[in-house]
């Protein structure tokens, strides 16, 4: 199972995945999160380093001028759309870099309804929970899984939203064939944008 570990704002920690050999690393360039990255880690610093794990830069409802702007400025690898995102600029995107699509799911979404027109458009989906209409991501919390067992995606896709270390044994229970990563944030920090590396390490262990 691939390992997403979003919202890193220190270098250190960035490097400290790349030694635990987790598989992606998010950074959030929305200027309203409290893990915008912007402020705390240089494109400079990001260019001098030499890092194996790719890099995913967070945008959210952006033009496609800055999102390719800060593609280059801080060689991301891979870019993930948290807004309203519509398959043109997707299409747009991906063109240039692999794109991630992001969708917020509350009890009474319809996945396939979802995600209907973004397929030929996007490299991979994202699952996130819904909140309040002005929250983009970051709840904390976790939708009904059971709704993913129920749809056709075809296509590779992370779960976010609130997974926490005691979910292991129900992450290597889920069995939908494009199931591809799991993606975790505010359950293993210390504070927001400092990660619990500790923590993380054990879960990176507890899913192999």
């Amino acid at each position: 199972m691939n390992i997403k570990v979003c919202g890193i704002t220190q270098l250190k920690q960035l490097q400290q995945l790349e030694v635990m050999d987790i598989d992606f690393a998010g950074l959030i360039f929305y200027k309203d999160s409290p893990r915008y990255v912007a402020n705390k880690i240089s494109a400079e610093e990001i260019k001098e380093a030499d890092f194996d794990i790719k890099k995913v830069g967070v945008f959210v409802n952006e033009t496609f001028d800055v999102i390719m702007e800060t593609v280059e400025d801080y060689k991301l690898d891979i870019v993930q759309l948290h807004g309203n995102e519509t398959p043109e600029l997707c299409e747009e995107l991906s063109d240039e870099i692999e794109v991630i699509k992001a969708f917020r799911v509350n009890g009474n979404s319809s996945i396939e309804r979802l995600i209907d027109g973004y397929d030929a458009v996007c490299d991979y989906y994202l699952f996130d929970t819904a909140g309040p209409k002005e929250t983009l991501g970051g709840t904390g919390v976790q939708f009904d899984w059971t709704l993913l067992n129920k749809s056709r995606i075809e296509k590779p896709f992370f779960l976010s939203g609130g997974i926490g270390f005691e979910d292991a044994p129900r992450l290597k229970q889920l069995k939908h064939p494009d199931f591809f990563a799991v993606d975790l944030n505010s359950k293993f920090e210390a504070e927001p944008g400092v990660k619990d590396m500790k923590l993380l390490l054990q879960m990176k262990q507890a899913l192999k």
